[in-house]
Parts: C-alpha cells; structure tokens; sequence
C-alpha cells in the first residue's frame, strides 16, 4: 500500500472508525468461537506436551519466586536447568509476568493455560487484523483472516497447543508489524496531525515485547518483517529516509532487548547450543510443493518429522479459501500494482524459502516452525487481494479455475496420503462448494455476507481436524489440577535426583494414581512445590547433561545410577555428595533389582507405601543435608562456615594456613565472581560441574563472597537505556521534523465492472 493513501468503495464512501471496531469485535468473537471449536473436539488440546511439561509448571514456580519476593533469574537446585536468564521464561517481559504472578493461585493448570493462551490468540488475531487494514483491506476480509490465522495448521496444532513462547510472540510481531507500516504511512502526514499511536512508540513496544519473550524465532522473524516492510517502502516511495529510522527504531528496540539474550549468548558456549552452526538437516524441513496442501483441511504433509515421513496433523494447512479464492483475483491489476504489495510478497517469499532450509542456523532449527509466518503472509495477502482486486462478475469462467485449483489440492494430497483417498475426495468437494457459495453470496449480499460464511465454516473445520487426531499425540498425560498431582505424589523434602526414563512410562500408567504418582519428568515437580535436579530445558549444561546423561525432559539412561555414586577423583566425594542430594528415586522399569541390593555407604532404602510399583527410594541415613552449611559440597585445607547464601549469592567465613579450596553445589555458570576481603579470585570447575574456588595460604577469618549475575548484564541496562534514549530522539523528530513533499503514486482500479471493486484515494484516515 501507499503510505497516505486508502480504499474507498465504489459507491465513495470510507470505512468509518465505527465500522472497524465492529469487525475487530467479530475478529474477537471468531476467536472465542474457535476456541470452542477446538476444544469440544479435545478438551486437553491446548494443555499438552511442552506446555503441560515446560511452561506452565514453570510460570507456576516463577510466580512462586515472585510472591515471596524473589527474582527468580538463577535456580541452583535445579541443575538440568535453572538459568532461567536462557530458558523461555520471559524474565524482562511485563505481559509474562504477569501470567507468572497469576498461575500459582489456579489450581486448575489446564483451564489456566487455556485461558492465557486463548487471550494472546485473540492479540494474535487483532494483530493480523490490522496488518490488514494498514495494507488496506476491507474490514470484512481483515476478519477471515485475523481468525483464519489462529486456526491454520501449524499455529494451531504446535505453537497454541504447546509452545507457548511462539504464540505469544508471534502475538506482539504481528501487532510490530501493523505498527511498522502506520509508522511509513504517517511520514508522508504534516508534523501537527501524526498520531501518537502511530509513531514510534507502539513500534518499539511490540517489538520490544517480540524480542523479550525469550524465543528467538519471534525476534528472527520481527527483524525480517522489518526488513521486508522496509524494502516494500523503498520500492514504493524511491526514498531510504523513512526506511532509515523505521530501522532506528529497530535498532532502538534490539538494544532494550539486549537483556533478554546476551547471557544465552555469553552463555552457549557451556550449553548443548554451544557448537551448533549452519546444518542442512532435512528434519521438519518443508519442500515448496507443500504449498499445494494449504487448503484441503485433510491433508497429511509429506516431510522427515517425529512421526517419519507422512505426518498425522496438517501441519501445513493455512485456509480452506486461501487457494481456491485466487481464481476470483483481477491478476491484470495486481500486476499494475505490484509495488505497492511488495513488502508484504517479500515478507512471504522470505519465510517460503526458510521453511524449505537450512535444517539449522545456529539456534534456528526446524524450519517447519516458520510455517506461521508464512500462513499470515499469504492470509493477508489473499484478503488484500480480494478486498481491491476481487473479480466475482465473470464467475463461470473463474469457477472452473478455482475448480483446476482444488483438483490440485487433490493430487498433491492424495499423493503424500493415499490411503486417505475418500477422505480427501470429500475434502475437496466441500472446499469445492464452500467456493461456491462464498461467491454466490458475494454477488447477492455482498462481501460481508460472503466472509461471514468463510469464517463460520472455519469451526467445523477446525472441530473435525483436532477431532481426527484423536488423544492428543504429544501429550504427556500429566493430570490437569496440581491438587491432584499433590495428592498422590510422595512428600519429598530436600533435593531429590531421580533416574528415570519417560520412554518406559506406559501409555496406561500415564494417571496420577499410576506413574503420575511416583514419577516426575520434565517440570512437573515445580507443579507441587518439590525440589527436583531433573526438569525440562532446551539449553542443558553440556558436561552435567554429560555426567549423567540427562536429557531435555529429565530422563537419564542406566548409567546413571553407577555414576551419580561414583567417586570424583579430584575430591574424592561421590557426585551425589556434591550436589548435596538428599534422596535418589530410581524408576522400577528402568532398575527393577535395584532395591534387592545393598544401600551405598550412607544410604538407605525407605519404604512409600503405594508406590512400590513404580518406583524405588534411597534416602541418607543421617536426615537431609542440602541446608548444612549453605551451598558449600567439599572443603580441602579450609575451614569453612556459611555466613548466608540465596540462589545467587554464598557468603562463607573461611580461613587457610596452607591453602586449599571450596567446591560449591552450583553449576559453573558464566556469570559468577568469587572476591575474597574485596580482592578477586579465580573460578573453576570440578568435573566440569561443580563450582570451586581456591582460597590462598594465609588467609584467617576472611569473607569470601560468590556471587552471580547474568553475564553481559551491565551492558544489557546500557544497552536498554541507550535504546530508550534513542527511541525519544526519534519521538521527538517524529512530531517536530518538517513536512516531506511526496508525490504517492495512485492504483489503478483494474476494469471497474466488477462491483465490489475499489479504488484508491487520497485520505488522513
């Protein structure tokens, strides 16, 4: 679109403001609508895999933290993860802090996440709907699209249904982009009448909320969408100036997210993310031919993913209309604008080519996981289409077009799936006359008439494809009410380390009267407030994960148990003293003789009537020592005393006539500093996992002090400042920097006999 330019109607007159928040309303409506759609299909759908394994137990123990007034950056208990200053925790964005503070007072997990994230689905949505607008399509069609969004494949079966750093992400991108491009537009405004509300502010602000969210694929995505609408403005206007600071203030917003990413950064090189480049792995990689699967809801993609190479979900579905509806595009008058529709063609064509590799790029793995980006590129794309080049008057001749199209969809369908042959036969004759009635109501009501039946049919649609998929396939069937978890679930005070495999959990066990009661994987223990080494994490410190071969969900292999009571040979403690374990649950199916041996030294087996099929208890023979003397673990030639210590902080009195050293129960982190009296010293690790400090010869009644932040972290509060600096530089030229003559080109209205066709024109709204 034109910056300063809008749409009116054939008939002269301009949408009102009135007419917008009306289908805004609708756009909420759909939204809700569904919702419970989906949820009448499966009750758990948006309470499942890594949402019920990762996030919400998460937000749970962060509001926790923040209830009892603690900044919970560094968890030092949790050794498979615990950095929450890496983890998708969103740790610096207000929205996720408040969905932190809320969770521990719902007892109802399932109904919690649910509610959160059909909120940010309704943001989602509103931001697609005025992406819409601002790229100048009619109302009416900017709400097929704003609920189509949350109901195409991908979005719908991974990003709402699991991972929910995406969907709230993607949520605050798209409003950045709506944001981006009423910014160009204002530029070409005189200084007295640019809006607050479309200046730089609200830009930096949802970008600022993309990038803190704590995912990297919604900051990737938000600098690409930058550039794209950028590069669209440059084509349009033949001027860099507006492009330039739309970029400032880009530039402004990366700096106050600086924060939120320089300790992964500084970071990765201890993590499992540390030696990852750029890697043509085939995995979720997504071949362009699956374009031709976007509008048949049956559709089973063919592509290397978790469940081989034919996928159970149509990941790849966007709309039932997306591909028919171009039949019925004026593709003459697309071509006499196509400059106008560049920045949004190139913020699709960006993310086609990524969803079809590389596998990896750095932390950028699974292309697949685009596949949103590129479902709202070509929704809007296809409504702007329809809303100004819309072709309904010669329709016999288009119908047999839309027909060719949905033939198509039929073979490339049939193709990866068939033995879904009638299922897709069916498909496509409902999309088929879907069509045509969408367009016969067109040409007799008009277009409202018209996308409010594309939208009602989107319910079924949806209700049918989670229906079809029946329990859900990533679920980790963990119980919906953490007062169920508890009721069943051991008392374990202290630090519990447990070793176990998820993978030799049967489906049938997976109840809280059954494994559910014994067992805890990924973050489930956050759920009841029990203190597990294990937990869920995507960053995983290299050599604990290492040690003993603990994965992402906490599960461990069998090698484990040898391990974790085995001797370091520098301390000469076993690895379980170090990190002061103060019990070992081992899982029946992975050690089913275990409890038929002896104890270790030390140790002895307890007995937890009712859960004797499940697992198997040692605890220490002399009571729980995680508390004993702080966070200290070993001492070689040193006295010493805690004085204090919290999660980020040990303050121990320590005194050494010959020298010797202090292994602490923390990871090494980037990020600690250990000073002795105020003097610095040297940190190491201990099998490079246990922090240790070596403390002089000499030294009687000292104060050593161990103290982490987040590396990066006075660079991160320069770079936040510097970039609000920047930002009121760039607020202040946006309200007082002289008019700027431009001279908008205009867009031809194409043949002007179609009824529904519109025209541009000059216009402040």
């Amino acid at each position: 679109m034109v910056p300063g330019t809008t749409f009116r109607s054939h008939h002269g007159s301009a949408p009102t403001p009135a007419h917008h928040r009306r289908w805004a309303g609708a756009t909420v409506l759909g939204v809700v609508v569904g919702y419970l759609s989906v949820l009448l299909a499966d009750p758990r759908h948006f309470y499942t895999d890594d949402t019920e394994a990762q996030y919400g137990p998460m937000w749970v123990m962060l509001g926790r933290h923040l209830h009892e007034g603690r900044f919970p950056a560094l968890v030092p208990w949790e050794w498979m993860s615990g950095n929450y200053a890496m983890e998708e925790a969103g740790l610096y964005n207000p929205p996720q802090l408040v969905v932190d503070w809320f969770a521990p007072m719902v007892d109802d997990l399932a109904s919690y996440v649910t509610v959160v994230k059909l909120i940010f689905s309704i943001i989602a949505a509103l931001g697609v709907f005025r992406v819409c607008l601002a790229y100048g399509a009619r109302a009416p069609w900017a709400t097929v699209a704003a609920v189509g969004f949350p109901l195409s494949g991908w979005f719908l079966f991974f990003d709402e249904a699991s991972w929910a750093t995406s969907l709230t992400g993607t949520a605050w991108m798209l409003h950045a982009w709506a944001a981006a491009v009423r910014y160009l537009r204002q530029q070409d405004r005189p200084a007295r009448q640019r809006r607050w509300r479309d200046g730089p502010v609200p830009l930096f602000v949802f970008l600022y909320l993309a990038i803190s969210v704590q995912y990297v694929f919604p900051a990737v995505e938000s600098g690409l969408m930058i550039l794209a609408v950028g590069a669209g403005d440059v084509i349009v206007r033949r001027r860099w100036a507006p492009a330039l600071r739309l970029l400032a203030v880009t530039a402004c917003a990366g700096l106050a997210g600086l924060e939120t990413y320089l300790p992964g950064m500084l970071s990765s090189p201890v993590t499992w993310r540390g030696n990852e480049t750029v890697i043509a792995d085939t995995f979720l990689t997504v071949p362009w031919s699956e374009s031709l699967n976007a509008s048949l809801p049956s559709t089973r993609p063919a592509f290397t993913g978790w469940w081989g190479y034919v996928q159970p979900l149509p990941m790849v579905y966007i709309a039932w209309f997306v591909i028919p509806m171009l039949a019925f595009v004026d593709w003459r008058a697309v071509r006499a604008a196509w400059r106008e529709l560049s920045g949004l063609g190139l913020f699709t064509l960006i993310f086609l080519l990524w969803t079809a590799g590389p596998g990896r790029i750095g932390p950028l793995r699974w292309p697949a996981r685009v596949l949103p980006m590129l479902a709202v590129g070509v929704l809007v794309g296809i409504c702007l289409l329809l809303s100004r080049f819309g072709a309904f008057a010669d329709w016999r001749r288009r119908g047999i077009a839309a027909a060719t199209l949905i033939g198509l969809l039929l073979i490339r369908s049939f193709s990866a799936a068939p033995h879904l042959v009638v299922r897709h036969v069916v498909s496509a004759l409902v999309v088929g006359a879907l069509t045509a009635a969408v367009i016969a109501l067109i040409r007799t009501r008009g277009v409202a008439a018209g996308c409010v039946l594309a939208i009602l049919v989107m319910f079924p649609i949806a209700y049918e494809q989670v229906r079809d998929q029946g329990a859900t396939p990533m679920s980790y069937g963990f119980p919906e009410r953490r007062s169920t978890m508890a009721a069943d679930f051991p008392d374990f005070p202290g630090v519990t380390l447990q070793l176990a495999d998820r993978a030799l959990v049967a489906p049938a066990d997976q109840r809280p009267d059954r494994a559910w009661g014994s067992l805890a994987f990924g973050n489930y223990a956050k759920n009841i407030r029990l203190h597990y080494i294990n937990a869920y994490t995507p960053i995983g410190f290299r050599e604990f994960s290492k040690l003993l071969c603990m994965g992402w969900d906490g599960s461990t292999c069998p090698a484990a148990f040898t391990t974790a009571f085995s001797v370091d040979p520098t301390t000469g403690r076993t690895y379980v003293d170090l990190m002061k374990v103060d019990r070992v649950v081992l899982q029946r199916a992975q050690f089913p003789d275990a409890g038929n041996h002896p104890a270790p030294p030390g140790w002895k087996w307890v007995d937890y009537p009712g859960h004797e099929n499940y697992i198997w208890v040692l605890e220490r023979e002399n009571g729980p020592i995680f508390d004993r003397n702080g966070m200290i673990s070993d001492t070689r030639g040193v006295t010493a005393a805690s004085v204090y210590y919290d999660s980020v902080t040990s303050r121990v009195r320590v005194g050494s006539a010959t020298g010797g050293s202090i292994v602490f129960a923390r990871l090494p982190w980037p990020g600690y500093r250990a000073t002795l009296d105020g003097h610095e010293l040297p940190i190491r690790a201990v099998a490079g996992t246990f922090l240790a400090v070596d403390i002089p010869a000499g030294t009687h009644g000292a104060d050593l002090v161990l103290q982490w932040r987040p590396p990066g972290w006075l660079a991160g509060i320069a770079g936040g400042i510097a970039g609000l600096l920047g930002l009121a530089v760039l607020q202040w030229m946006y309200r007082r920097r002289p008019d700027e003559a431009v001279n908008p080109p205009t867009v031809e209205s194409g043949s002007g006999t179609d009824a529904e066709r519109l025209v541009t024109a000059q216009s402040h709204g």
